[in-house]
């Protein structure tokens, strides 16, 4: 299997694992009770459980071109040293990019954000 199907489906382990860790803080946050129901008059999360959750949302967008990208990459045989350096790029940076939104740090995350979206970038650039 390419390397970027592999990281294919280690982001959808990641994007599993900050789903949990968002789950866990609203359980916190909320308690069962509250979680359990229709969520309708729940306050906004804050601290750091709102940003897993947003960290978790955010992944879950950029999961969507990243399987785009490959699957297609994958299909049209266009599978290359570069689609290989972008899919590591996106992987990695996207991994960075949990802990560190989690843990609030701005500049940082905004750095391992664009880390992903390089690679995300490098991917389609060779769909052209």
């Amino acid at each position: 299997m390419p390397i970027e199907l592999k990281l294919l489906v280690w982001s959808v382990g990641l994007t599993i694992a900050q789903m949990l860790v968002a789950v866990v803080g609203a359980l916190t946050q909320y308690g069962v009770p509250e979680l359990a129901g229709n969520r309708e008059d729940l306050p906004p999360r804050q601290g750091w459980v709102g940003r897993a959750a947003r960290a978790h949302h955010n992944m879950l967008e950029n999961l969507v071109l990243f399987a785009v990208l490959v699957v297609a990459a994958s299909i049209m045989g266009k599978i290359n040293a570069m689609t290989a350096l972008g899919a590591q790029l996106f992987f990695w940076g996207r991994l960075a990019y949990a802990p560190i939104y989690i843990a609030g740090i701005p500049w940082l995350r905004t750095v391992a954000f664009g880390v992903s979206i390089v690679g995300l970038l490098m991917i389609f650039r060779q769909l052209l």
